[in-house]
């Protein structure tokens, strides 16, 4: 299979690009010419050059303008700048925008250019898109939230399908907080219980809708394997639970305490808007994974925190 992923490099790209190529798939990864990555050479692996204004994308070797560097199986579009660091500044909701809707709308652009079109675009979102709910338990079916994340993943979402007018089908990822030692929110979690200073954030009633990185995997390439998945997909695990919950789990699996407090006055001071991502929380299920019947790796969080930390 020949797959064309943009965010290659990132959490979930990597295992991906690792996975895929152990099967024997062709990866290629389309960057920005300015910011192409030189790693050390992997088989099955290749950099493309391309413009995401435009969708054109150059060939392997970054010569001659071509539609295509191969007939593509299935396009993955990971592309996205971190939500969570950097505070939200006007130019910084800029770029979290043009990073996901722009370059989504590239990707579709460099789809119609195609000579012969992929079967699937799998595109990422986020819960982002439901807003802060307080208990309510949202599936996929659930309205969008009117908050800036909101109102991102809506456009962002909105750009993907527009691939359906080429006949591909389209499955948008709404990702929760991804579980990993490697890279993500976890690492940034950790930190502070290193230190002995781990706790809740504001209340601590927010919900916290989670998933591990073996399970995003998985549920990509079942996603891959059968044409019965189309449209949005909750990436999180069964139970979602509170922020105080998941801090005394991270404190238990780290052998460290969890009895301080990050007030939201402090948060929103030294974060501003920023922090109603940490704050506000969402309470998903995952609707259409278990329609779909799909087994979880690590469906409770003790189990795969410490399989993830062990």
């Amino acid at each position: 299979m020949n797959i064309l992923m943009t965010g290659a490099t990132g959490l979930v790209g990597t295992s991906l690009v690792k996975k895929f190529t152990n099967e024997g798939h062709t990866v290629y990864r389309l960057m920005r010419s300015e910011t192409r990555k030189r790693d050390a050479k992997q088989s099955g692996v290749f950099d493309v050059p391309w413009n995401p204004s435009s969708g054109e994308i150059r060939g392997p070797d970054g010569s001659g303008l071509l539609q295509v560097p191969a007939a593509m199986d299935a396009v993955i579009n990971l592309a996205g700048a971190p939500v969570v660091g950097a505070r939200w500044t006007k130019d910084r909701k800029a770029l979290l925008r043009s990073s996901r809707v722009d370059t989504t709308r590239g990707v579709v652009r460099a789809i119609a250019k195609m000579d012969k079109r992929p079967q699937v675009l799998i595109s990422a979102s986020a819960i982002g898109y439901y807003g802060n709910r307080g208990d309510e338990l949202v599936t996929e079916k659930s309205a969008p939230g009117s908050d800036f994340l909101s109102e991102l993943a809506k456009e962002w979402e909105n750009e993907a399908v527009k691939a359906e007018e080429f006949g591909v089908r389209v499955v948008l990822l709404r990702f929760g907080i991804i579980l990993a030692k490697q890279g993500g929110a976890l690492p940034q979690m950790m930190m502070p219980f290193k230190f002995g200073l781990g706790g809740k954030l504001g209340s601590g009633r927010q919900w916290t809708s989670w998933i591990a990185l073996q399970d995003v995997v998985a549920i990509i390439q079942a996603v891959l394997r059968s044409d019965s998945w189309k449209g949005p997909v909750n990436l999180v695990a069964p139970q979602a639970v509170r922020n105080s919950d998941f801090t005394k789990s991270l404190g238990k699996v780290m052998h460290r305490p969890a009895i301080f407090a990050a007030p939201a006055f402090a948060l929103r001071l030294a974060m501003g808007e920023m922090a109603d991502t940490l704050l506000g929380g969402v309470r998903v299920a995952p609707q259409v994974l278990e329609q779909q019947g799909y087994r979880f790796v690590h469906a409770n969080l003790d189990e795969a925190l410490n399989a993830i930390l062990g």
